[in-house]
């Protein structure tokens, strides 16, 4: 699928919705994905969080599996595993795994935040500084394990071994941007949530990028919000269940995807509005001719080599109706 000439993905964090569990969750995101494969987007990446309530997607290697295996053809992977919770062999084994099992359909996208509250990321891993700072060591660590074999490491992963598993830097700050250009690697911006930094951290990527065996020049995918409707009207109200789950965020409450409701400023203050306004500020919601004038504008504005989609509807098959309105001709 691809959109003024680019390819476009989907992120899904396997929402759980309100008055739903986390077996719905699972069975939504099958039904997303094949809806995806059908409609013929590029790839479906699910991301890891954990101590979330609202989120199926903790055991991130696993649903990936589960999604490939109920798919054929599109790309499946991590957006992203969060590399200082795991210790590179375990990642480079669970991914030689998966791709082992999927030829050429997985991805591994990577990260440095722990996905969750920092309670719950000493619960993850033992020693949370000494994991963060040697974050990039342990990505050079995990493409060696999915690399050639070579004699002289001592430990190997296997499966994992010659697998070549393509290997994503994720961001959304200065720091990721200079990582993803020196490692030569492609580049996934976290723009959908994290917009300040956007535009220094694509200009600094591909000023910065060396060229690798992994890539011979940069690949830049930032990310958006999408959702559409037959109306603006509609779209915004069908939309205040994306901004439920903003404002969960910003005040740091664990709640499941709520159904959309007629007037937000009954349920959130002036300042989580304000707070949520600035990270939506690449949501682009409204009809199909805003929908699409806006992803173009971004799309000419970035330069982006692909666009990664989020979209947040109660209803599913709001969502299904979402894409099939932004794609039609």
């Amino acid at each position: 699928m691809k959109f003024n000439n680019i390819p476009l993905s989907i992120l899904d964090l396997s929402m759980v919705r309100e008055g739903h569990d986390f077996k719905q969750a699972f069975e939504d995101s099958v039904d997303y994905i094949r809806f995806a494969e059908k409609m013929g987007f590029n790839r479906f990446w699910v991301a890891e969080h954990h101590n979330a309530s609202g989120i199926a997607s903790s055991a991130t290697a696993v649903l990936i599996g589960h999604l490939a295996e109920k798919t054929e053809k599109i790309r499946v992977g991590s957006g992203g595993i969060m590399l200082p919770n795991h210790s590179p062999l375990q990642v480079a084994e669970a991914f030689g795994t998966l791709a082992t099992m999927y030829p050429d359909r997985i991805d591994l996208g990577v990260g440095r935040a722990p996905g969750t509250d920092q309670l719950t990321a000493a619960a993850l891993r033992r020693n949370l500084q000494q994991s963060v700072e040697q974050y990039p060591n342990h990505i050079i660590e995990v493409m060696r394990y999915l690399g050639e074999y070579d004699p002289e490491m001592k430990v190997k992963a296997y499966p994992g071994v010659g697998t070549h598993v393509p290997v994503w830097i994720l961001g959304s700050s200065i720091y990721s941007a200079r990582l993803a250009a020196y490692l030569g690697l492609p580049y996934s911006f976290a723009s959908h949530f994290a917009p300040t930094y956007l535009e220094q951290a694509m200009e600094i990527y591909r000023d910065e990028f060396q060229a690798s065996v992994y890539l011979d020049k940069p690949y830049f995918m930032p990310a958006v919000n999408i959702l559409v409707a037959e109306t603006s009207e509609k779209a915004a109200y069908l939309s205040t269940s994306f901004s439920q789950m903003a404002a969960s965020i910003v005040t740091q409450q664990s709640t499941k995807l709520r159904p959309p409701v007629e007037d937000m400023d009954k349920i959130w203050s002036p300042e989580v509005k304000q707070a949520v306004n600035r990270m939506r500020t690449y949501s682009f919601v409204g009809n199909k001719e805003e929908v699409r004038q806006e992803l173009k504008h971004f799309i000419d504005r970035t330069s982006a080599d692909e666009v990664m989609i989020t979209s947040y509807f109660y209803d599913p098959k709001d969502r299904e109706r979402s894409f099939e309105l932004l794609l039609e001709d």
